[in-house]
């Protein structure tokens, strides 16, 4: 009996739900043909029968045409219409059910249609509903009860799939609307951030220059001594806005590594990927380090998510002495051996290293990976 699988993933639905962003329309696509291959219980009654060239043959042939179109749609459907297509499967099945009792796949088809697009509530009733009334065809038809047994045991487990499916798949798009509504906030924050920083650094100090270059072009004809003091101070002004420029600069682009591990978290649970998180309380670091802590969890946790295949992921921040060691281990697929990680993790080793800092990677192909990053406290651009 044909045993659809039990979490549908559609190619489309609404622009305005969740499982717009939840699922990519080519894996949409990638399951209906996989879902197809549970048709072949539609002709293993007629195949232990023997009637490959009789009327059931061309009576399941022709359903079959009237099936598929109902079948591709289904998935693009919601309310009224998914029950409609749902009603279209289980009528096909109800009358090809006298010529073939494999026709009961399309039941559990129905089913599949009901669960993942229907409230539970309203799919259990129709289900119920369906197969009491395919019961009450088989005895009026005279043919065995227990044909029924596949819509209701089979189609059940299936249509729980399905509603289980489809709220798994809401949940992982309400976690990814809830990283991009993350994203953006930190975004505009640090856009604020850097106006109120740039002008505080350069209001002040171009009003100075204004004035006294104002002042020097003043005096240049009358007193070139005194021009040319204020001429120095400019310059003295501008080289100091400079350095603070820079040095904004620098912090502007540093990463806050309570943010990256709460965008760590975001991303993983958006792949359903189980996170456990364990850190000390941590002393001040400078923005370079925090930085390069920063990029070493993001970069560790994108490589997780796209090659990995891992179901969990483990994140360490410990102190030791005067050494923080930050670890990511996750239970995927792993790395064959001399694999160099690819160039995000040469960045990250320089970062590092300009640091004082190291990179070390452990990987076995399907024994998971673990990147272990160890920066000293020590700021090398404090030391004497």
């Amino acid at each position: 009996m044909a045993r659809p699988v039990d979490a549908r993933l559609p190619s489309s639905t609404r622009a305005d739900t969740p499982e717009t962003a939840a699922w990519p329309a080519a894996d949409g696509r990638a399951w209906r043909r996989v879902n197809l291959v549970y048709l072949v219980f539609l002709f293993l009654p007629l195949a232990f029968s023997g009637e490959w060239r009789g009327p059931a043959m061309v009576a399941t042939l022709v359903a079959l045409a009237a099936f598929l179109p109902v079948y591709w749609i289904s998935y693009t459907l919601e309310g009224r219409r998914a029950l409609g297509a749902a009603a279209a499967m289980v009528l096909l099945g109800f009358l090809l059910t006298p010529w073939n009792p494999g026709a009961n796949t399309f039941i559990v088809y129905a089913f599949a249609t009901l669960g993942f697009s229907q409230p539970w509530p309203r799919a259990v009733v129709v289900g119920i509903g369906v197969v009491a009334a395919y019961a009450l065809l088989l005895n009026a038809t005279g043919q065995p009860l227990p044909i029924a047994l596949a819509p209701l045991v089979i189609g059940g487990a299936v249509m729980v799939g399905a509603i289980f499916g489809r709220r798994e798949m809401a949940r992982n798009a309400a976690l990814r609307l809830s990283q991009q509504e993350v994203d953006r906030l930190a975004r505009s924050a640090e856009r604020e951030r850097i106006a109120r920083d740039l002008h505080d650094l350069l209001g002040h100090t171009l009003s100075v220059i204004a004035v006294k270059s104002e002042l020097a072009r003043r005096l240049a004809e009358r007193d070139g001594s005194a021009a040319a003091t204020h001429i120095g101070e400019v310059e003295a002004v501008a080289r100091d806005a400079l350095k603070q420029v820079r040095e904004a600069v620098t912090g502007m682009r540093s990463t806050e590594l309570a943010a990256e591990l709460a965008n760590a978290r975001l991303a993983l649970l958006s792949a359903d990927v189980a996170l456990d998180v364990r850190h000390d309380p941590l002393p001040m670091l400078s923005p370079a380090q925090e930085n390069a802590l920063g990029m070493a969890l993001r970069e560790a946790t994108t490589n997780v998510i796209r090659h990995a295949a891992a179901s969990r992921v483990e994140i360490a921040l410990v102190r030791e002495g005067r050494v923080l060691r930050l670890d990511v281990q996750d239970d995927g697929r792993g790395l064959p051996a001399g694999a160099s990680g690819g160039n995000g993790l040469s960045g990250m080793r320089e970062r590092l290293a300009a640091l004082g800092g190291s990179v070390q990677l452990d990987s076995a192909v399907g024994a998971g990976t673990r990147l272990r990053v160890l920066l000293p406290l020590d700021d090398p651009a404090s030391r004497g």
